[in-house]
Formats: C-alpha cells, structure tokens, sequence
C-alpha cells in the first residue's frame, strides 16, 4: 500500500514540477551545514584526504604511466571473423591502453577532471598534449567504426558506456580553449552511446543487481549526469522512468551481505545514488525509509573493504569499493546536507584506507583505482 502511494506521489509530484527540486536548502545554510561538517572532521582526526595540488600531481601520474601501455590487455572481443584480430591500438586507437577500453576511457577523465581542478598541475603541456593525440578526430572515428561491427553491439555496456558519458560531460562543462576541439572530434562517439542507451534502455525487462560492471545503477547515474549537463531531455526523462520502474518498488536492501569479494560497486547504495537523482525529496526520503532506513540513522556504520592482495586483479576491486561507497555518502551529504552529514566520517573512513595505495601500487589496480579516487575527492568537494 505505501508503495503504491509513493508511486502515486512521485508520478504527480514529477508531472506537476517537470523535474525533481536538487537544491533544498539555501546556499547560506548549506555553507554552513558543510563549514559544520568540516570542523567535525578536523576534530574526528586523520582520517581525511585532502585533494591538494600535490595529490593532484602524484594522482596525474597514473594515467599517463598506462594511456599508452598497450599490453597487457583484455580486449572483451567476440570475433565475427579472422580479420577481426587486430593489435590494440588498432582496434581502440583512442582507447588501447591501461589494460582495457573502459579503464583508458576513465584514465581520459581523470585527465581532463585534474586539470580542470588544478589548472597548474606540473604536467598540465603534457597531459594537454596527450588528450589531443589520443582524441583526434581520426582516432575517435576508429572507435565508431568498431562498435559498428557486427559483433560488437553490446561492447562495453554499461559500465564502459557510462563512463565514456562522463568523459564527455567533463570535456562539455570544461571552460578551456582545448575543450572545444575534443567536445568536436569525441561527439561522434558520444552521440553513439546516448543512441545505444536510448535503444537498449525501453527493451531491458529487469535490473542487474551485482558489484561489478553490468551494474545498471551505476550506468543510469553516470547517464543521467551527462543529460542533465548537456539538456537532453530526452534521454534524462527516459533515465528517470527506467530507473522508478526499475527500483521504485524495492525493499530491505540486504546491505549486510555486502561486499561481495569481488565487488567495486555496492549494489544498494548504487541504487540510493541514482534515485536521489531522479526522485523529489519528498519521496526520495519515503523510498529510502522502505529502501535502506539505516542510513539515515546517526548510529550508522560501515566497515571499509579490506583488500587481502593488491597484486590480485579481482581482489583489488575492493579499493574501488571504497572510493565508490564514498562517492554515494558524499553525494548524499552534498545534496541534502542537514539529513546526512553523519556519513562524513564513514566516507572519509574509506577513502583514507585505500589511499595511500594508489601509486607506487601494481598494475592490476593502478591502471584503474586513480579514477576511482579522483570522482569520489570530486564528490567530497561537492564538485
């Protein structure tokens, strides 16, 4: 009965206003709530990482060290013929490196977002100069032609999707004579993922619920980021309705089976981080009553993931965990500020642990985890 009239709520309330209301507080109280929170931090001791210049600076170093390594490499190929192997940089002229095409497309981001935030970042020339040679106009066409082929409709999705949007989103919101020239040369690709979200988006019946990449929460938020910074209304709308269909009914999310072992995402606060995007306040609250109660609670806890083997690709995922779960506390703290401020502590708690282990680190989370940490000290900025 209280979904349905949560249903019915969220459905008049989106009709009448068009769109949900983000900002819910004025900007002098949320500048105080986050002064607050910052004092509380200071006095809850070191677990905070400060997003300095120097951090910015070692942070840099990861993609540039593995945006031109083209091997190893997990191509994720399904070959319709022999004459569909091809070297890597063949295939994924923009996209070859650190190991795998999603991981190069996030390396790109990284880039583009550091420099964004630290615009004297000591390799600014080279980082500038490799963003151009790698999206060239040529190189991004490369990358058209292959998801043109027969064999790779379904390449990347959603998770390598997502972030080639996010890529886009920066290069679109960035104030810099450089953007302009890779928003033109990346638009081909970029307007192929919104079309292949836009087909693939009406014909999936059910939601995958895992802590990897085919997580459709994750996809959608990252998705629906772009469209809101771009105003595609088309494609922000059918974002929203995939998402209430797909999680509006939801209930008692088992957060205490995770993580997983494998897991980089959180299933159940993936789910809190897009439909706090898509639903009012109102209704996001009702959802989360049903959805996740705990997380409003200041009683609530939350143990870092703790990686046993950073040389173990599939066991490092746990440090992206970290980063991740942060990301979604601090979206929370971000957007509604007086509700969730008690989750300061705890994300900060994640990010801390799995810091200090970012460079210097393997290849098997260093090609990948300076992403991870870079989006979740953007969110804990309220960038």
């Amino acid at each position: 009965m209280k979904k349905s009239l949560l249903l019915l709520i969220a459905i008049l309330i989106f009709a009448c206003k068009g769109e949900p209301e983000v900002k819910e507080v004025s900007e002098m109280e949320r500048d105080t709530i986050k002064e607050e929170n910052s004092l509380t931090s200071d006095l809850l001791g070191e677990n905070r990482v400060e997003f300095t210049r120097e951090e910015a600076n070692r942070l840099a170093e990861l993609p540039l060290n593995c945006i031109n390594t083209e091997y190893p490499n997990k191509l994720n190929q399904t070959l319709e013929n022999i004459e569909a192997i091809g070297e890597p940089s063949e295939l994924h002229p923009a996209f070859y490196g650190c190991f795998d095409w999603h991981s190069s497309v996030h390396a790109h981001w990284s880039m583009v977002s550091l420099l964004k935030q630290f615009p004297d970042l000591e390799k600014a020339e080279t980082i500038r100069e490799k963003l151009k040679e790698s999206l060239s106009e040529e190189n991004i066409q490369g990358e058209v032609a292959y998801f043109n082929r027969e064999q790779s409709d379904s390449f990347e999705r959603t998770y390598g999707w997502a972030w080639l949007l996010k890529l886009a989103e920066e290069i679109e919101t960035w104030n810099d004579p450089l953007a302009k020239e890779l928003k033109e040369n990346l638009d081909p690709l970029t307007n192929l993922i919104v079309n292949k979200y836009l087909e693939f988006l009406p014909k999936l019946n059910y939601p995958i619920r895992v802590g990897e990449h085919a997580n459709t929460a994750f996809g959608l938020s990252f998705a629906y980021d772009y469209a809101v910074a771009t105003e595609n209304t088309e494609f922000k709308q059918l974002i929203s309705n995939r998402a209430r269909d797909f999680y509006l009914k939801d209930d008692n999310c088992p957060i205490t089976w995770e993580p997983g072992g494998f897991d980089f995402l959180s299933p159940c606060l993936e789910e809190v981080n897009i439909m706090r995007r898509v639903l009012p306040k109102n209704a996001f609250e009702m959802w989360l009553e049903d959805f996740l109660p705990q997380l409003k609670s200041e009683d609530f806890e939350m143990e870092v993931g703790e990686v046993s083997d950073r040389t173990d690709g599939k066991l490092v995922h746990l440090d992206g965990l970290n980063f991740s779960r942060a990301w979604v506390f601090y979206g929370l703290i971000n957007q509604y500020p007086d509700k969730f401020s008690h989750l300061q502590e705890i994300a900060d708690r994640h990010v801390a642990y799995s810091f200090p282990n970012l460079v210097g680190d393997s290849y098997e989370g260093g090609h990948w985890l300076g992403s991870f940490a870079i989006y979740a000290l953007q969110e804990s900025k309220g960038m």
